[in-house]
Order: C-alpha cells, then sequence, then structure tokens
C-alpha cells in the first residue's frame, strides 16, 4: 500500500483588510441636533419606555396632545426608515458615472467614424461619388415678427374708423 501524495497547500491571496464602521454613540449623535430637537426626542423616548405620559410630554415640549401624537408618528417614521437595510453595494457616484458616460462617448465616436468609413468604401465600390457634407446654418437667426392680437386689433381698430354716412330721411328710399 502506498500513501497518498501529500498535496502542495495553495495560498490565497490575502484580502486587503475591511475598513471597520464606527459605531455612532449617543453622544455623538446629539450635538448634529438642535436643542428644541433633542428635547422633543427626548420627551418621546420617555412615552415610549413609559416613564411619562403623553399628557405630561406634551405639556414639556409646550405643544398640545393632537401635536404630540403627530410628533410621535413621525419619529417613529424616522426610526422605521432609518432601520430599513441598505442596498448591497456600492452607492451610486456622480463622477464615476461621468467618467463612465465619458467613455461610452468617446467609444461611439470611435464607432461613427468606422461606420463612415465603410459608407465611403461602398460608395467607392459602387461607383457613386462622395455625399456633400451638410452645410451648417449660419449662426444668425430671421427676427421674429411680433404677432400679437392685441398689436392686431389696434391695428383694425385704427384702419376702421366709421365713415361718416349721411342719416337717410324716414320717407327717403
Amino acid at each position: 500500500m502506498s500513501a497518498p501524495a501529500p498535496t502542495p497547500t495553495t495560498k490565497r491571496a490575502a484580502r486587503p483588510p475591511r475598513p471597520k464602521q464606527r459605531q455612532k454613540s449617543l453622544k455623538k449623535v446629539a450635538p448634529a441636533a438642535g436643542p428644541e430637537a433633542r428635547k422633543r426626542a427626548a420627551a418621546i423616548l420617555e412615552v415610549l419606555g413609559g416613564a411619562r405620559t403623553t399628557t405630561d410630554a406634551a405639556e414639556a415640549i409646550g405643544v398640545t396632545l393632537p401635536r404630540y401624537y403627530h410628533l410621535e408618528a413621525r419619529a417613529l417614521e424616522g426610526l422605521l426608515a432609518a432601520c430599513e437595510p441598505g442596498k448591497p453595494g456600492r452607492g451610486p457616484n456622480p463622477t464615476r458615472e461621468l467618467e463612465a458616460l465619458r467613455k461610452k462617448c468617446a467609444r461611439l465616436e470611435r464607432e461613427v467614424g468606422r461606420q463612415q468609413a465603410l459608407v465611403r468604401a461602398a460608395h467607392r465600390l459602387a461607383g457613386v461619388g462622395p455625399v456633400p457634407p451638410v452645410k451648417p446654418r449660419s449662426g444668425k437667426k430671421r427676427p421674429r415678427r411680433p404677432t400679437a392680437r392685441a398689436l392686431v386689433a389696434a391695428v383694425v381698430l385704427k384702419s376702421s374708423e366709421p365713415t361718416a354716412t349721411p342719416p337717410s330721411a324716414p320717407g327717403s328710399p
């Protein structure tokens, strides 16, 4: 019996370590908000934790009870939105998108040049003369003539002044 030959162990390429995400502590979150927002958030959390009643919290932050319930609903919506799982992978980056669009533009310009060369070659083979280039329009545009209805009406009113016609006599035809 022969022993199986030892297989050489292959080393995998070491990945660079992932950057660790910093945990946001409450001390770092609180200074970002204003004092009124912190006061409201504390009151809402105290109500949700059972340490205070809704009436006491509404009085403490100086709002009516319906307004307190509205603020509480908005706070819970924000909490739920923040708890949604994020999309995997990198988010959209405008500089990367711009670079990708520039590459695409350069590729399409090369393709246009290639197609134009193929058209010229086909014209030579068919014995057709070259297509004359399209003349670019001059940069000047004709001035637009004003056709405002009010101006037209003013001209019509000025030109159609009533002519003095003698009134007909009651007995004459």
